[in-house]
C-alpha cells in the first residue's frame, strides 16, 4: 500500500495569481497589437514580451 501524501497544491495561490495576471496582460497586449494591424507572429511576440515584463511587477505588487 502507498502512504498518503501531503495535500500540498501544485502551485501556491500567490504563484497562480501572478501567472494569471501575466497571462491577461500578455493576451491583451497581443490582441491589441494584432488589432492595430501588426502581423500575427509579431503580435504573439509582443504579447510574450508584455507577459514577461509584467512578471516582476506583478510579483512585487501582489503579496
Amino acid at each position: 500500500m502507498t502512504s498518503p501524501r501531503d495535500d500540498e497544491p501544485f502551485l501556491t495561490l500567490h504563484t497562480t495569481v501572478v501567472l494569471l495576471v501575466c497571462l491577461l496582460v500578455g493576451g491583451a497586449a497581443g490582441v491589441l497589437t494584432h488589432l492595430g494591424g501588426i502581423p500575427p507572429a509579431l503580435s504573439v511576440l509582443a504579447g510574450l514580451t508584455a507577459a514577461g515584463s509584467a512578471l516582476p511587477v506583478a510579483r512585487g505588487l501582489i503579496r
